[in-house]
């Protein structure tokens, strides 16, 4: 069996996940593309060790922050993964909020993977990064260092999907959203940065504001909002509201991925009672209502 919990960030995942674990023999498996790498634990909201409680976690922690890892290897990894969980004898949860991952991962995703040989360095930064936002206008790359933006421009042409896959591969897959009212959430991912500024954000922002920027440092919400404060831009009021903003923004884009993407069985989670909500989605599992 494989259970899929999804959902917008700070709606509680990481706890169903671990309650279903207990429940189901499973081990989890990450679709969360910050978490892959390692160090970048607050501003990831990584799953701690406390959390665990004791079940294994996988594809967390596999890449330094200097690594290329796209959604093609990801999906490699994950369906390897499953494969050796399945050897096991063990069911499989996944939990994160990159929803491509998870697409890639058990859909019918096929990826162009044959090699560019284009010679990329007659062309100028601009062009450089001119080209990458045609493939991906949302991204974050250092638009000064040339030699990351023709790394950046190379992965993205090779990882050009080519078929948008709605064929599941697996059986016995159940997809489950977490979900609770706007207002709500909002005020949960405001406390949730409150929270990750107390226990060391800033701190782990200044380690890697040293290092080269890379797409693994300029994705996390958290850092870019930081290094603009690093740099004078803003005052640190301005950034944290800026981290609080962009959080708020990217939960609405999870909401609407995964609502539009794939066939969620949704729970309005009661955060007075967080059991209710797992024996509900218990409930949905075993009777299928």
């Amino acid at each position: 069996m494989i259970i899929v919990i999804a959902g917008p960030t700070a709606v509680g995942k990481t706890k169903l996940s671990i309650e279903l674990a207990k429940k189901y023999n499973a081990e989890i498996i990450n679709y969360d593309s910050v978490q892959i790498y390692k160090d970048m634990n607050i501003a990831s909201a990584k799953v701690t060790e406390e959390e665990k409680e004791g079940i294994p976690h996988h594809l967390i922690d596999i890449k330094n922050y200097d690594e290329d890892y796209s959604v093609y290897d990801y999906q490699i990894d994950a369906r390897n993964k499953i494969k050796e969980l399945e050897e096991k004898g063990k069911n499989i949860i996944f939990v994160g909020g990159t929803g491509l991952y998870i697409k890639a991962a058990l859909y019918d995703y096929k990826f162009n993977k044959e090699e560019k040989n284009n010679d990329y360095e007659n062309l100028s930064k601009e062009e450089l990064y001119s080209r990458i936002l045609e493939l991906d206008d949302d991204i974050e790359v250092d638009k000064d260092n040339k030699r990351r933006l023709i790394r950046t421009l190379i992965n993205l042409e090779n990882d050009n999907i080519f078929y948008d896959g709605d064929k599941l591969l697996y059986n016995n897959v159940y997809f489950i959203g977490l979900e609770t009212s706007r207002d709500v959430l909002y005020d949960r991912i405001n406390e949730r940065v409150d929270i990750m500024l107390k226990n060391g954000l800033e701190e782990e922002a200044k380690y890697f504001y040293s290092k080269e920027r890379t797409k693994a440092t300029l994705t996390p919400i958290g850092y870019k909002e930081l290094f603009d404060y690093f740099d004078g831009n803003v005052t640190k009021s301005e950034a944290i509201d800026k981290i609080k903003q962009n959080s708020r923004h990217y939960a609405k884009r999870q909401f609407t991925f995964f609502k539009n993407k794939m066939n969620i069985k949704w729970f309005d989670v009661d955060f007075n009672d967080f059991n209710i909500t797992v024996n509900k989605v218990i409930n949905y599992i075993e009777k299928g209502d």
